[in-house]
């Protein structure tokens, strides 16, 4: 069954043979997957999407193609991407199929971050749409239209899923029966950050079939396909600032301009802006003001409407307290623990103990009780709340949260 389905799936195929290891791996992996070889992928008109598709297929599996539409207009996200992922779906003589997500999109993810910078934090949009939007949609659509059990992305992420293989026990924490969350084997595009908010239901219906490439091997592979997509170039931005042009330009929709102070700590008045919502922890360029030193916000007060300053030695902090926390690789630990941690997207891990604390009666009542005071080894620049905190051990992630409160010494 599987030489026969390979063989067919080959016509479609580039005819020169692949020169990268690792995709013939991961293709051999995938062609020895356990169960039905039915899979949905999540098509967003890039290039990773794209070869993840052209992956599967040239494993024998049957693979149907999925873009939600989550935005109108131009951009990645929108038109653009719906006209490539339907050009990679014809290419491959793949089904396609379009799901409008755009209600979803609005309520899950724009109401509450427009709500988060008017309220002085910096949200990170990206998880809560990985977990409430995208994989959400994605694998209920897949299920109840087509009756496909699976779905695959083109994230740069692995799982070791306990089901089909051993589990690796982490040094600290129980694993028992968990799928396991790992860091992409190529560390300057890993994604894992973003994905920390999936469930342990998501992770085992999903595949990464990108998980163990690079970002070289995967154009590669496109260009021998001849992918569409192959030398489309990246997006550098927000989908939101891209579809409106920056990222000021869509807050500024939505929020009218509020104007308030920069002061320094002491109260001292530097200048005026016009909505601390275009301001984050850590910022030093476009504050609009002089000083006999740089300085750097280190908070933002939406009581008051202001954006407080201060020397970059002064924006630093040793801990910070993280909430909403989704335990991924381990039960939820019910004593300190040791982790590395990061604190944005491209950020180095830094080593902190987590320790255990009492969740709120907010959390409680958003159903994520998992709450924790983190304590640095070494103090951090701009911790910023809102941004998410994601707890390592090596390649494995254990879980993450959100910053919800710094300045606590």
């Amino acid at each position: 069954m599987l030489l026969k389905q390979s063989l067919k799936s080959s016509q479609l195929m580039a005819d020169k043979p692949s020169t990268t290891k690792e995709y013939r791996n991961t293709v051999k992996k995938l062609g020895y997957w356990p169960g039905k070889h039915r899979i949905a992928v999540g098509l967003s008109g890039g290039v990773d999407s794209s070869l993840t598709a052209a992956l599967l297929v040239d494993a024998g599996w049957e693979v149907e193609g999925i873009t939600l539409w989550i935005m109108s207009g131009k951009g990645t996200c929108c038109s653009e991407g719906l006209v490539d992922a339907a050009g990679i779906c014809e290419q491959l003589k793949i089904p396609h199929h379009i799901v409008d997500s755009k209600a979803t999109f609005r309520k899950e993810i724009i109401n509450e971050l427009v709500q988060g910078y008017q309220e002085g934090i910096t949200p990170l949009p990206c998880s809560k749409c990985n977990r409430s939007v995208k994989f959400a949609n994605l694998i209920a659509w897949a299920k109840a239209e087509r009756k496909i059990g699976l779905i695959a992305t083109g994230h740069y992420a692995r799982i070791r899923n306990w089901k089909n293989e051993p589990i690796k026990k982490t040094v600290t924490g129980d694993s028992t029966n968990r799928h396991q969350l790992l860091r992409g084997l190529d560390k300057r595009k890993d994604q894992s950050y973003f994905l920390y908010d999936l469930s342990q239901e998501v992770l085992e219906n999903v595949i990464f079939p990108l998980g163990e490439l690079t970002k070289q091997d995967t154009r590669k592979e496109a260009e021998r396909y001849g992918l569409r997509t192959a030398k489309k170039p990246e997006s550098q931005d927000l989908c939101l600032a891209e579809h409106y042009g920056s990222m000021k330009t869509f807050l500024d929709t939505y929020i009218p301009p509020r104007n308030g102070e920069i002061i320094l700590k002491d109260g001292t008045v530097l200048g005026n802006h016009d909505g601390i919502e275009h301001f984050t922890i850590g910022q030093r360029k476009g504050l609009g003001v002089s000083w006999k030193e740089p300085l750097f916000v280190i908070r933002l007060d939406s009581s008051k409407n202001q954006v407080i300053v201060a020397s970059r030695s002064e924006a630093s902090e040793s801990k910070c307290i993280v909430g909403a926390i989704n335990w991924v690789s381990i039960e939820p630990p019910q004593e300190p623990i040791e982790v590395e941690v990061q604190i944005r997207y491209k950020s180095l891990p830094a080593k902190a103990k987590l320790i255990p604390t009492s969740p709120t009666d907010q959390d409680i009542s958003n159903k994520r009780p998992y709450r924790c005071i983190l304590e640095f080894n070494e103090e951090q620049f701009s911790i910023t709340p809102g941004q998410a905190a994601v707890f390592y051990e090596g390649e494995i992630l254990l879980g993450g949260g959100l910053i919800q409160q710094i300045h606590l010494s």
